[in-house]
């Protein structure tokens, strides 16, 4: 957890304070940060899917003899701090229920280890302060939790500080230094009080001082500032996930061009693999680095919180891309953690959403003629990029398909259809013969994710389709 947030660190330089223990981590944006137009959707669902991506390629670092065995997802909420004194307290409440929740699961576990069951451990713990179980680890094991690794006890800050680091060497050997700024791991007892900040002066000038100490905890206080965006019932819940510069990615990962069979086919596996994690999830359309994912209409997956709901589809997409990379790429090294960003949009009737799914699919067609028409003149005809751009400026899609007829013999409509209309994929029902005892046989229905590759815009593909159908997703 400390090396991916470690990472997060080092990739997003408007973040300047991190904390966290057990399986949360807390970034703190700076004050006048602009990263995303500061859209809460976006800065969300960004950190969250490259700490996902980042925990998977960091597994086997940690963890060599053992295996992933699934994809890990973390959930993500905003919390708009509008003063120092409000991230003083919101600081001062996460470090606190730290030590409450180590000062338990340790007394927890030990119980657990000397016999007890977990039910019997958890009903002796029940309603006891923290001066009693220091005193029955202290009696009954010989612990003293003090003397427990600050680490458990007190959580991990992470911040940049400037070390002088070697960036060369002169004729004669002498070292040439400069300043860097580094991501740096600290434990601490309060790091909301007044001396940590006042030791530290890089978070001073990132972030400024603290005047007083946190007498009490409030956790109610700090809630209060927690943008909670709950979605409006009985609507189409799309969300909406993009790479995040994927044409860089693409080219030091060396994406055939215009189309690599292989990244569509992993990202539909992801999609797949997102549809049988999250029930709610009924269909699904994806094209080049986007998908997009339909829950039904009358879904509370989250109590139809925004947040929790596209971050932790955003985070099962990302670990599961990584986990599934070798398998389509097995020649190939993961360089570095793909991310993704994501956003949530509720469609009122049935009508608008396949309005909505219709413009993307228009939009893959749009984008894939041209990148087709792109790369062969640079790949056939030599032009450059943007000699090819200028070329293609203006022109229409009949003007493009006679130029891939006329110049490079292609008919466009014979093109891979998954190249050309994209992939969706969702729930079909299959009904069984099961053989039973005395009934000779019994229909047994069961589901199971397919992935096709057709217009979904025309209504026969709706009609052709009963099992969406069942999900209340209607013609019109």
């Amino acid at each position: 957890m400390n090396a991916c947030a470690t990472a997060i660190l080092e990739e997003y330089p408007d973040i300047v304070f991190s904390y966290g223990f057990s399986d949360e981590y807390s970034f703190v944006f700076k004050k006048t940060s602009k990263f995303y137009q500061r859209r809460a959707s976006k800065l969300l669902s960004l950190i969250v899917s490259f700490f996902s991506s980042v925990y998977v390629m960091k597994w086997k670092e940690y963890f060599p003899e053992k295996e992933l065995k699934y994809p890990p997802s973390f959930h993500s909420r905003a919390i708009g701090c509008a003063s120092k004194e409000v991230l003083q307290a919101y600081l001062a409440w996460r470090q606190n229920d730290c030590h409450l929740n180590n000062l338990h699961d340790t007394c927890l576990w030990m119980l657990i280890k000397g016999g007890e069951s977990e039910s019997e451990a958890q009903k002796l713990l029940k309603g006891t302060q923290k001066q009693h179980k220091n005193e029955l680890l202290f009696q009954k094991f010989h612990i003293n939790y003090k003397n427990l690794p600050a680490m458990y006890r007190q959580g991990s800050c992470i911040f940049k500080t400037e070390v002088e680091e070697n960036v060369k060497y002169n004729e004669n050997g002498t070292p040439v230094k400069r300043l860097r700024r580094k991501a740096r791991i600290v434990h601490s007892e309060n790091i909301a009080g007044k001396k940590f900040w006042n030791e530290h002066l890089s978070l001073l000038k990132e972030v400024g001082g603290f005047t007083e100490d946190v007498e009490k905890i409030k956790p109610e206080f700090v809630r209060s500032f927690q943008f909670e965006n709950k979605l409006m019932p009985s609507t189409w819940i799309v969300i909406r996930i993009d790479g995040c510069h994927f044409h860089r990615f693409s080219e030091v990962h060396e994406f055939e061009k215009p189309n690599d069979k292989q990244a569509l086919n992993l990202m539909n596996s992801c999609a797949v693999a997102v549809l049988e994690e999250i029930q709610d999830i009924i269909f699904t359309y994806g094209v080049s680095d986007e998908y997009s994912f339909v829950l039904k209409k009358d879904s509370q997956f989250y109590q139809r919180r925004a947040s929790e709901i596209v971050s932790v589809t955003v985070s099962f997409f990302s670990s599961m891309y990584v986990m599934k990379w070798k398998e389509f790429f097995p020649q190939k090294e993961l360089k570095y953690p793909p991310s993704f960003d994501g956003r949530v949009v509720c469609y009122p009737s049935s009508k608008i959403l396949l309005d909505y799914l219709a413009w993307r699919q228009v939009d893959c067609h749009i984008n894939n003629q041209y990148n087709t028409c792109f790369w062969m003149l640079v790949k056939k005809k030599g032009k450059s990029k943007s000699e090819a751009q200028h070329y293609l400026k203006g022109t229409q899609a009949q003007e493009k398909n006679e130029l891939l007829i006329k110049e490079f013999g292609i008919d466009y409509n014979e093109l891979e259809i998954m190249f050309r209309q994209g992939s969706l994929a969702f729930w079909q029902k299959e009904d069984k013969n099961m053989p039973h005892e005395s009934k000779g046989s019994v229909q047994n229905s069961h589901k199971k994710v397919i992935v096709e590759h057709c217009d979904i815009i025309k209504p026969n593909f709706w009609e052709a389709h009963p099992s969406i159908l069942d999900e209340n997703l209607p013609i019109s």
